[in-house]
């Protein structure tokens, strides 16, 4: 009897500055709340997880705020995944302490891909999410960015996956560029690629903007999971709204 697991819906927290911000196309940012405060909203409101980046940390080099996580971590019962400049065993160690119970690596995965296999070793594949920031650039083929997107790596996002497989990453979470803050519906071809290519979960990102977009990722793209934020951050969905239209259109769901 093959299992099938429950799709997991899961709003994001990008940070920047202590604020919780949405922009398009990885700019223009917005201010979207307080971290805390939107934390304990969505962990009442029936979310699966949590996704908390520090969305300049790589880029300024300097280390993700742990005093938000922790904070952060005290009122949610859910899992809490926070990525962010995210470069040694010890800063990983750091966010378990403090309430996480995953951390997502991006650029550190592509510069120090050792970090995942030993990050792996110490903590457990489930508590390590590779995070890939990728842009198209021909048919069916997406390079990785890193630092917030800013910088071109060249590398083929898909092979790069593969291998983080490998070194032992749990998940993947796949942001789309091209998609983020779009509101046009995620990067199908993108998500149904890597869900039939890798055996670890991937968790959409970049798109949402209607009901119909994250059933569509969550049956046609494949993906284990959708993560969304401006349609959750400006109220245009509950969580339960999504999840009750997931459920009626025959996608399992925990509710």
């Amino acid at each position: 009897m093959v299992r099938i697991l429950a799709k997991r819906i899961i709003p994001c927290l990008d940070v920047k500055d202590g604020r919780v911000v949405k922009g398009i196309n990885f700019a223009n940012f917005k201010d979207a709340g307080d971290p805390v405060e939107l934390a304990k909203y969505y962990n009442e409101q029936g979310a699966d997880e949590l996704s908390f980046l520090d969305i300049t940390a790589s880029y300024e080099n300097r280390k993700i705020i742990i005093d938000i996580i922790r904070k952060v971590a005290q009122e949610v019962f859910i899992p809490l995944s926070v990525g962010g400049g995210i470069n040694s065993i010890g800063i990983i160690r750091d966010l378990l302490n403090a309430g996480a119970e995953k951390v997502s690596i991006g650029t550190s995965a592509v510069s120090n891909s050792k970090l995942i296999k030993e990050a792996s070793k110490k903590f457990g594949s489930q508590a390590i999410v590779v995070s890939l920031d990728v842009k198209k650039v021909e048919e069916k083929k997406w390079t990785i960015y890193v630092k917030g997107g800013r910088e071109n790596t060249n590398l083929d996002s898909l092979s790069f996956a593969k291998k983080m497989e490998k070194f032992g990453a749990g998940e993947i979470l796949l942001n789309s560029i091209d998609k983020d803050g779009t509101k046009s519906g995620y990067d199908i071809e993108l998500n149904k690629k890597f869900s039939e290519e890798l055996n670890i979960p991937i968790i959409a990102s970049g798109g949402a903007g209607k009901l119909e977009d994250l059933k569509e990722v969550l049956t046609q793209g494949k993906a284990d999971a959708a993560l969304a934020a401006s349609i959750f951050h400006y109220k245009k969905y509950t969580i339960k709204e999504v999840k009750e239209y997931l459920q009626k259109n025959n996608v399992r769901v925990r509710l």
